[in-house]
């Protein structure tokens, strides 16, 4: 028998190492792709989030009293649309700070009730816009461009007509409810009662 039979060729066993290389390069570069991915999402969602943007937020009472014109968002923590909005008010809030207020109003605060419904807030984001002396001028629901944003922003500051107003996007809806439940006492429900 010859000492060249397949079982110990050395082309089999170049093989197999060069299968073990590329495995582990492929591991490898999967490892790196995850720790770069982690790392990037975690960065992401720490520089701008909502609650870093409502703690940094002028107080409404503030706002409504300094003479500066005003963005009041009505969000929630799990408003997706919120969620993915943060990055641009961050930006825009960076800009604009030093000439106009940015208010935050959570929508899960009972303490909003009276503002929520005096702006008719039935989903969110719902954007306010409010001249130097709190009247309001616009408002907007849903996702808005950071570009339709920013025009606002910059009419709002120059006490000019807002060239988006009303605008409208994808909103996540409010549930909130304003209204008593039903009784079952109703003396109109009294067919309702019967059961054959």
């Amino acid at each position: 028998m010859s000492t060249d039979s397949p079982v110990n060729s050395p082309v089999k066993s170049e093989s197999t190492v060069g299968a073990r290389v590329r495995n582990f390069l492929i591991a490898m570069v999967a490892i790196a792709l995850s720790v770069a991915l982690v790392l990037g999402l975690r960065t992401e969602t720490s520089s701008a989030s909502l609650a870093k943007l409502a703690e940094q937020s002028t107080p409404l009472e503030v706002a409504m009293t300094n003479g500066k014109p005003s963005l009041v968002e009505f969000y929630a923590d799990w408003c997706t649309v919120c969620q993915k909005m943060a990055p641009d008010i961050t930006q825009l809030e960076q800009q604009y700070t030093d000439k106009m207020n940015f208010v935050m109003l959570n929508v899960d605060n009972t303490k909003w009730l009276p503002e929520m419904l005096k702006y008719r807030v039935d989903g969110i984001p719902h954007f306010v816009f409010l001249n130097q002396n709190g009247e309001v001028l616009a408002q907007a629901i849903g996702d808005q461009p950071r570009t339709i944003m920013a025009s606002n922003l910059e009419a709002l500051i120059e006490d000019s007509p807002l060239p988006y107003a009303q605008a409208s996007g994808q909103v996540s809806k409010v549930s909130t409810s304003l209204a008593p439940a039903p009784s079952q006492d109703d003396p109109r429900s009294h067919g309702s009662q019967v059961v054959n």
